[in-house]
Order: C-alpha cells, then sequence, then structure tokens
C-alpha cells in the first residue's frame, strides 16, 4: 500500500528518529513529508516503531494517509523536484 507520512516533532532527536526510521520504509518529498509503499505487516511494525519516537505530551503527532490507486494516479507535482539524499541535512 502506499502511504503519505507527515509528522511534527519537537524535540530534534525525536524528530531524527522518525526520519530515520520512515527513511528505512520510503522517499523523503519534502520537509516532514515521506512517501512510502509498504505491505499491512509493515504498516502495523511502523507505527509501532514510530509511537515509540514521539512524546504526545509535547505536542508530536504523526499522520498516515493511505493513497488509493485513484489517488496516486491523480497525484500532481509543481514545482522543483524532490531533493536528494546528499542535500539532506538531518
Amino acid at each position: 500500500m502506499r502511504l503519505a507520512v507527515t509528522y511534527d516533532v519537537s524535540d530534534d532527536t525525536n524528530r531524527r528518529r522518525v526520519y530515520r526510521t520512515l527513511e528505512r520504509y520510503g522517499a523523503w518529498r519534502q520537509y516532514s513529508v515521506f512517501e512510502l509503499d509498504v505491505s499491512k505487516s509493515e504498516r502495523v511494525e511502523l507505527e509501532d516503531e514510530l509511537e515509540g519516537h514521539i512524546e504526545p505530551a509535547d505536542g508530536d503527532r504523526i499522520r498516515l494517509y493511505r493513497l488509493c490507486s485513484a489517488c496516486q494516479e491523480a497525484t500532481t507535482d509543481l514545482g522543483m523536484e524532490p531533493p536528494d539524499e546528499q542535500s539532506n541535512v538531518l
């Protein structure tokens, strides 16, 4: 399944952990946004791991959006291409 994942994590260390976890599953698209292709079991593993990297009491939040086939086909990119991994400073 294709997922779009967004996150807002206040602590730098936790934010890096979230980023590194998401990086193992998919592609960084722009700041705090990833696009992933995962199986159902990988999604469960991912959610469990991400929960361990955030502090909800501090306002941390991660949202996972499942993108259906029709949504994927209707996706439009405007502007620059997503940055490559070499340009990431995290």
